[in-house]
């Protein structure tokens, strides 16, 4: 099997989701350098948030990336920050795609957008990707990849890079529950107990701030794109949209929401594949962590809950665009079971005081 067979493909564009392309060509060829060809599009699979497409412009390929249709959370689909943040970044963090191009102008596509490199690689989506065997050799050792590479990203100095800029540290983690609880209640669609009681539990226990750090906040397998020829090795991470300075235990503990164990409801297991053999589990990915680190091995309760609920939110938010009929993505049916399981997940979490083994 050749190796272009397993690299991340982009597929047919999903319905109510293309660009107008005679508007997006004309803006190109007026801003963008180069071989001016046709314009042709596709879209990647997988994501629940911002939309990513592949973009065919002559010889040339880039990714655009754009907020969801019917999106209007602002903060969290801010195409002009997170081109920003890439910008900063990439000086300092070289696994990520090299921003080129962006556009504020929403009469072109009908909201923001931008171009980054494309990075050719392999993604672990919810499913192996085909012609590749995930050993648990393999698994493992891709475990531990990502697992330093966040370390790597968290040490990163923010004062003399100037990435303190683009965050406010101080009162982070009260702000962020704060946020994530009013967000929920803003797109709730059904009554689920176990996220209006692990609210209360956060508001009851939010922890010190500690250090800050640039922090991903969307950190997992299907972000990262691997090298094909050593799936250890990453050399991009994607999907900053979520980044800011702050609390790096945040980070890690939505890391550790998104880890699903082979024990967790079959509900969390479209969110990675870490549930196959081989993978560190969650209490060892903070061993490592702290190992790497240098630090003494964090208590994660509050952040594992935390990370839970928050993902719990992005999905019920998805979700709740999807009832009002903003999306057609038959994807996104179902996905209140996912709601209800990070919650579950949160409940158990406390209940046990540990971040896995919930029995």
């Amino acid at each position: 099997m050749q190796e272009n067979e397993y690299i991340d493909q982009a597929g047919e564009v999903r319905d109510g989701e293309s660009p107008d392309l005679e508007k997006l060509q004309s803006y190109l060829e007026q801003n963008l350098a180069g071989d001016h060809g046709k314009l042709s599009i596709q879209q990647f699979p997988g994501g629940y948030s911002n939309l990513s497409f592949l973009i065919v412009f002559g010889n040339n390929e880039y990714v655009l990336r754009r907020a969801p249709v019917g999106a209007n959370i602002k903060s969290a689909h801010d195409m002009g920050r997170e081109f920003r943040v890439l910008t900063a970044l990439k000086p300092v963090y070289p696994p990520i795609p090299a921003p080129i191009l962006f556009c504020n102008d929403e009469s072109v596509i009908g909201s923001p957008f931008y171009l980054m490199e494309r990075v050719k690689g392999v993604i672990l989506r919810n499913k192996p990707p085909k012609g590749i065997l995930l050993t648990p050799e393999i698994m493992r050792n891709t475990s531990y990849s990502l697992v330093n590479n966040l370390v790597g990203l968290h040490q990163i100095d923010i004062h003399s890079t100037g990435l303190i800029e683009l965050g406010k540290p101080e009162g982070y983690i009260k702000r962020q529950v704060e946020g994530w609880v009013k967000r929920y209640f803003n797109a709730a669609t059904d009554v689920i107990d176990d996220m209006n009681s692990v609210s209360e539990w956060m508001n009851a226990n939010i922890p010190e701030d500690g250090v800050p750090a640039f922090i991903h906040n969307d950190y997992k397998y299907d972000n990262l794109v691997l090298d094909p020829v050593n799936l250890n090795k990453i050399i991009a991470v994607l999907d900053w949209e979520m980044a800011t300075v702050g609390s790096p235990l945040m980070d890690l503990g939505t890391t550790l929401a998104y880890w699903a164990e082979a024990s967790d409801s079959p509900a969390l297991r479209p969110f990675n594949l870490t549930w196959l053999p081989g993978n560190l589990d969650r209490e060892e990915v903070v061993q490592q962590y702290s190992a790497i680190k240098k630090i003494e091995v964090p208590d994660m309760l509050f952040y594992y809950v935390f990370g839970s609920f928050k993902i719990a939110v992005i999905v019920q938010q998805i979700y709740a665009r999807y009832k009002k009929g903003f999306s057609t993505d038959e994807r996104f049916a179902g996905l209140i079971h996912v709601v209800r399981a990070c919650a579950e997940n949160a409940r158990k979490a406390i209940k046990f005081k540990r971040i896995n083994n919930f029995y």
